[in-house]
C-alpha cells in the first residue's frame, strides 16, 4: 500500500484529507509541524508528503529542505491562497517540492472538500508518474544554491559603457558547465545522445552567429530546472526566449520576476499583443495559450568577432548577425491535454512564424503536452532538445517527445544551455548541428 504523510498544524486539515486519502486506498500517517514531518519521513518512509506552509516551530519550506537533503521524497505543498502563499510556495518548490495546491479562502464556490479530491487526485497522478527522487533532490539543491547566490551574479545593467554583451560569449561557453552558485550534488555523465542523425533543415541559410528564438517547455518539477537554465543562459547569446511553465494565473507574473531576477535576460509575464526582442524572454500566462503570431529578423554586429570564430567564406554577412524579435497573443480558448497554456500552441505557433534559427526545449513534467510542438519544430528545421530521464524529477514530457523520433538531442539538465550554445554560435553550426556536447 502507498504511503501518505499529511503535515499541518490543523487537526481539522489533518483529518479531512487523511480521510479522503484512507478512504481513496492509501496508507496514511501524520504529523503536526515541520520537526515532526523531517523526524517521520525518516521512519515512515512515505512516497508523498502533503505539506502546509505556516506552521509553529518550523515551517514548510525549511521542512522541505531538510527532507529533500535527508530523504529526497515527493512533496506536494498546500497554501494560501495570498500573493504571501504564492511566494512561500515558490520558495518551497525551489527547494525540491514537486507541486502545490491552493487551500481554498472562502472567497468563491471551492471548498475543504474540493481540495480533498483535488490532493486524492494529485497523489494519484504523482503516485503513478515515472518520478525520480535523486533527480529531484539534485534540481532542488542546485537551484537553491543559484538563488542564495544570485546576489554575487553580474546584473545584466551592469555591461560597461560602449562595450556589447557578445564581447562576454565566449567566457560564457567556456565556464557554462560549472555550477554560477557554488557546490552541487554530482550529476550523470554529461554526454549529450544524438537521438537522430537529421541535419538541421536550412542551416546554410543562417551564419554560424544568428541569434535563436528558443521556446522551453515544463510542466511538474519544471521551475527550478527552468530557473536554473535562465541562471546560466549568457545574454551574449542574444536569444529570444518563451517559456511554457504549467502554472495557474496566480504564479505565472511572479514566477517570471524570479527568472528576471537569477538571470542575465530581461524576463516578464506574457501580455497580448507583446513584442519580445533579442535577451528578453516571456513566460506565457496562466490561464492562456502563448501564440507567436509574428517575427522578424535585424541585421546586427556580429558576436563572432569577440569569439575569435570564422564563420567561413561561404556564410554571407560577414560582419553581422540576424537577431529576432517576436509578437504574442493571448488566447484563453479550448484547452489542449487539458491544459492552458499549453507547450504544443507555443511550440507549433513559433514553428509557423520564424523563419530564422529556431531551438525547441522540452523539461521534466507529467504528460505528452510539447511531444507535437517538438515534432512541429523539427518540421520546420529548428533544433530539438529533450532533458534526460536520469535528471528529470518526471520523465513523461520529455519521454513522449523523445518517442516521436523528433528528439535531435537528449541531455542532462546542466547540458541544455551549453547545447544550445555550441549549436548556434559553434563556426561550424552548418555541418548539421547534432549539438553533441563532450564529457
Amino acid at each position: 500500500m502507498t504511503r501518505v504523510l499529511v503535515v499541518d498544524d490543523s487537526r481539522f486539515m489533518r483529518t479531512v484529507i487523511g480521510n479522503a486519502l484512507t478512504e481513496a486506498g492509501y496508507e496514511v500517517e501524520t504529523a503536526t509541524n515541520g520537526v515532526e514531518a523531517v523526524e517521520t519521513v525518516t521512519s515512515f518512509d512515505p512516497a508523498v508528503v502533503t505539506m502546509d506552509v505556516e506552521m509553529p516551530e518550523l515551517g514548510g519550506i525549511e521542512a522541505v529542505e531538510r527532507i529533500m537533503a535527508d530523504n529526497p521524497t515527493l512533496i506536494l505543498m498546500l497554501s494560501a491562497y495570498t500573493s504571501e502563499g504564492t511566494d512561500a510556495t515558490l520558495d518551497a518548490l525551489e527547494r525540491g517540492a514537486i507541486d502545490f495546491l491552493h487551500k481554498p479562502d472562502g472567497s468563491g464556490s471551492r471548498n475543504i472538500g474540493h481540495l480533498a479530491d483535488d490532493v486524492v487526485a494529485k497523489v494519484d497522478e504523482l503516485a503513478a508518474a515515472d518520478v525520480s527522487s535523486l533527480a529531484l533532490a539534485r534540481a532542488a539543491a542546485s537551484a537553491h544554491a543559484t538563488s542564495t547566490h544570485v546576489a554575487d551574479a553580474p546584473s545584466r545593467s551592469a555591461t560597461p559603457a560602449g562595450t556589447t554583451a557578445s564581447t562576454s560569449v565566449s567566457s560564457a561557453t567556456s565556464s557554462v558547465n560549472s555550477s554560477p552558485a557554488g557546490p552541487e550534488t554530482p550529476s550523470p555523465p554529461a554526454t549529450a545522445t544524438p537521438v537522430t542523425d537529421r541535419a538541421r533543415a536550412d542551416t546554410d541559410e543562417f551564419s554560424a552567429t544568428d541569434a535563436p528564438v528558443i521556446v522551453i517547455g515544463a510542466s511538474t518539477g519544471g521551475p527550478k530546472i527552468v530557473e536554473r537554465l535562465f541562471a546560466r543562459l549568457p545574454l551574449a547569446l542574444e536569444a529570444t526566449v518563451v517559456v511554457v511553465q504549467h502554472m495557474p494565473p496566480e504564479f505565472t507574473d511572479r514566477f517570471a520576476a524570479r527568472l528576471d531576477a537569477h538571470s542575465e535576460y530581461a524576463v516578464r509575464e506574457a501580455t497580448d499583443g507583446a513584442r519580445i526582442g533579442p535577451g528578453e524572454a516571456v513566460v506565457a500566462a496562466g490561464g492562456y495559450h502563448l501564440q507567436v503570431v509574428d517575427s522578424e529578423r535585424e541585421l546586427g554586429p556580429d558576436p563572432a568577432h569577440d569569439l575569435d570564430l570564422d564563420p567561413g567564406p561561404e556564410t554571407s554577412g560577414a560582419g553581422q548577425t540576424h537577431s529576432q524579435s517576436l509578437r504574442v497573443a493571448l488566447d484563453d480558448g479550448e484547452r489542449r491535454h487539458g491544459l492552458r497554456p499549453a507547450i504544443d500552441v507555443s511550440m507549433e505557433t513559433a514553428a509557423e512564424q520564424v523563419t530564422g534559427p529556431l531551438c525547441g526545449v522540452v523539461l521534466t513534467g507529467m504528460g505528452s503536452d510539447g511531444a507535437a510542438g517538438i515534432e512541429a519544430i523539427q518540421g520546420a528545421g529548428g533544433y530539438t532538445i529533450a532533458q534526460n530521464e536520469a535528471t528529470s524529477p518526471v520523465f513523461g514530457i520529455p519521454c513522449q517527445a523523445i518517442e516521436t523520433g523528433c528528439v535531435d538531442t537528449v541531455v542532462p539538465d546542466t547540458e541544455v544551455v551549453p547545447t544550445i550554445l555550441e549549436t548556434f554560435t559553434a563556426a561550424d553550426a552548418g555541418n548539421g548541428g547534432e549539438g553533441e556536447t563532450d564529457d
